[in-house]
């Protein structure tokens, strides 16, 4: 009886001594992988970026070809045609063309209602956004409540702050700035197009911004 006892502990501590050695080794790997290819954090040297949220679209070749821009020579500005959507959905809307192949569309920015940013695409990538100038300006996608395309004031004013910055950052000018539109001629984003004194001021605006930050 007593042997038939010790065994029975032995036995325990065998198995509570490999339960905790699986526990440790599943935390480590998923500390380790979480800090090791987690890219969903801000660049370097963007610590004074405007608050942001990192959500970088999975790499594949419909959203994220993962192509190097290798020169920033501009910023183009977009409205998503897409009266009441969010921010989030957007983006989603990008990672799911991963699965569908349904087109090749994506952003490197999107802007919602209330002013949040996401990032999709890293700086040092094209994003499928402005046709031929994919391969040398960042694009920044904006939602908007209706179908005018007016940006609510936290869009706009989310959109001047990070605009602002990026030239800042990259060495542009507010006439670097430029609309869908003038790519292609597509109404995009329409509210700046269809008003040209409020891209105008936009402009002025983000060149007010540049200058703060100097």
């Amino acid at each position: 009886m007593l042997e038939e006892r010790r065994r029975r502990v032995r036995r325990n501590r065998i198995l509570l001594g490999a339960a905790v050695v699986l526990i440790a080794a599943v935390g480590f790997f998923g500390i380790r992988r979480i800090f090791s290819s987690d890219e969903n954090q801000l660049e370097e040297g963007w610590e004074d970026a405007p608050a942001m949220k990192v959500e970088l679209l999975t790499p594949n070749e419909y959203s994220r070809p993962e192509i190097p821009l290798e020169k920033i020579n501009g910023i183009v500005v977009h409205y998503t045609a897409n009266p009441g959507s969010s921010a989030e959905a957007n983006r989603n809307y990008f990672e799911g063309l991963k699965d569908s192949g349904a087109t090749y569309a994506s952003s490197h920015f999107i802007i919602g209602l209330k002013g949040e940013i996401i990032q999709c695409i890293p700086s040092k990538e094209i994003a499928y956004a402005s046709n031929e100038r994919n391969e040398d300006t960042l694009s920044i996608e904006c939602c908007h409540p209706d179908e005018s395309g007016v940006f609510t004031d936290a869009t706009y004013d989310s959109l001047v702050d990070l605009v602002a910055w990026l030239c800042q950052r990259f060495g542009l000018q507010s006439t670097d700035v430029i609309r869908h539109y003038d790519v292609t001629g597509k109404i995009c984003p329409k509210a700046f197009v269809e008003d040209e004194q409020a891209w105008e001021q936009f402009r002025s605006d983000v060149a007010e911004g540049i200058n703060k930050l100097a």
